[in-house]
C-alpha cells in the first residue's frame, strides 16, 4: 500500500495518506493575531480543505486531538468547535493543556479520518 504525504519539507508532512486513512499533523492558525475563536477557526477550515482535497469530510474523523495553551479558553474554543463538528458524527477527542510551539498560538488540533 502507497503512503503519500502532502506539504511536506524536511522535518514532517502536514498530511499523511495510507490506505483508506488521513493522518494530519498538528496544526495551528495560520494568522495568530486574533483570539482563541479566531485560531480555532481558522484551523477548522484548514482541517476542512485537507479533507476535502483528499476525498473526505468532517462527518469521517474519526479523532482529534486538541491542545490549548491556557485551558480557561476551553468554552470558548468548544463554542467553535461545537458549531463546527459534524452533527451525528463527532469524533473521539482528547483535549489538554500545553505549551504550544510559540506563545502566539493558542490552540493545536490534528485530526484522523478516513476517506469516503
Amino acid at each position: 500500500m502507497s503512503i503519500t504525504r502532502i506539504d511536506s519539507n524536511n522535518r514532517m508532512s502536514q498530511v499523511v495518506i495510507h490506505g483508506n486513512m488521513i493522518y494530519t499533523a498538528g496544526i495551528v492558525a495560520g494568522d495568530p493575531n486574533t483570539d482563541i475563536q479566531g485560531q480555532t477557526g481558522q484551523i477548522l477550515d484548514t482541517i476542512d480543505q485537507y479533507l476535502q482535497s483528499n476525498g473526505s469530510d468532517k462527518s469521517k474523523i474519526l479523532s482529534a486531538t486538541i491542545w490549548l495553551a491556557d485551558m480557561n479558553e476551553f468554552a470558548d474554543m468548544n463554542a467553535i468547535w461545537d458549531m463546527w463538528v459534524a452533527k451525528g458524527n463527532p469524533p473521539v477527542r482528547a483535549c489538554v493543556e500545553s505549551k504550544l510551539a510559540a506563545p502566539q498560538y493558542k490552540v493545536e488540533i490534528q485530526v484522523t479520518a478516513v476517506k469516503e
